[in-house]
């Protein structure tokens, strides 16, 4: 039996009791997990986090009277070596690019089986991070590599590159190429307008503002190269 001292520490918050009440038995029916406080919103939870000092914070993304993201926040800054985990039904790429700047360690989805929540909380209490199952692998992990290390614009940027149209990043490699609007538009049997107008979008989406810019990002930008050959989030 696993003892005490080896236990990993959770604290859960969720302001949904039902659903708190399940996830504390389900972890307390292990025995290398320990729930040392099941939290609602209405609690002190900077207290709780002083008292027990958990391993592992288990948080709801979405709590109706506290804003999550501001207590990953705060969390983080007085108890680093705390790790967070956030839950929710189907997190946005935007939610977990937040979330991951803010300290976070893994997310777990709501439908996730058993085994996967389980093994998502005893990763992250090891020192590793977790993604989404349906992000692990993709374009947008190279995004969260960026945010961990590297700067922020770059990795506003690659993110940049996800929500790009299939369309806009035909437009781009075309532009790389040396290609004039007029050229891209019979390429692509679409109108003159049409080719301006998603130059126009790519150049805001990108905050740039020539085209030999959008050549120059074409070129040199890794999560654009590896974008190109990914499946768009957007189709058109």
């Amino acid at each position: 039996m696993t003892s005490l001292t080896h236990k990993i520490r959770v604290l859960l918050i969720e302001d949904n009791r039902l659903l708190r009440e399940g996830i504390e038995s389900l972890l307390e029916a292990h025995s290398d997990l320990r729930v040392i406080s099941a939290l609602g919103t209405n609690e002190s939870i900077a207290s709780k986090l002083q008292s027990f000092k958990p391993n592992v914070v288990l948080l709801d993304l979405g709590l109706r009277s506290q804003n999550s993201l501001e207590l990953v926040k705060s969390t983080k800054a007085k108890h680093p070596a705390t790790k967070m985990i956030v839950m929710d039904l189907i997190p946005t790429q935007s939610d977990v690019l937040e979330y991951v700047r803010a300290g976070v360690s893994g997310f777990i989805v709501k439908d996730a089986t058993i085994e996967d929540f389980l093994k998502t909380i005893r990763s992250v209490a090891r020192g590793a991070q977790v993604l989404p199952s349906a992000l692990t692998g993709s374009l947008f992990s190279q995004i969260i590599d960026h945010a961990v290390n590297g700067s922020q614009e770059s990795s506003d940027k690659l993110m940049e590159s996800v929500r790009m149209t299939r369309r806009e990043r035909q437009v781009i490699e075309l532009i790389s190429s040396g290609m004039t609007n007029k050229e891209i538009a019979q390429k692509l049997h679409l109108s003159t307008y049409t080719i301006k107008s998603h130059v126009h979008n790519i150049l805001e989406k990108l905050t740039l503002h020539t085209r030999v810019q959008i050549a120059n990002y074409a070129h040199n930008s890794v999560g654009f190269l590896a974008a190109a050959d990914s499946v768009s989030l957007i189709e058109e």
